[in-house]
């Protein structure tokens, strides 16, 4: 997901999106431990959309306490 459609999205629903990744992540690292992950380039991708949804949820906490 692009960082412009998250800035679309309520801190509930990056907070949701946000956990949902993580859940993700486990999976996938449970996978690649179990030897059963085939695309080891879903762990990295996944890492860097929780770092970006991380991000946008910031940047919509700074700029709701500068109002």
């Amino acid at each position: 997901m692009k960082a412009s459609d998250l800035r679309e999205l309520t801190l509930d629903e990056l907070a949701q999106k946000e956990r949902d990744l993580k859940r993700t992540l486990f999976k996938l690292r449970f996978q690649r431990a179990t030897a059963e992950l085939g695309n080891t380039a879903e762990l990295k991708k996944t890492r860097q959309e929780i770092a970006r949804v991380k991000t946008v949820a910031t940047e919509k906490l700074a700029r709701e306490e500068r109002r």
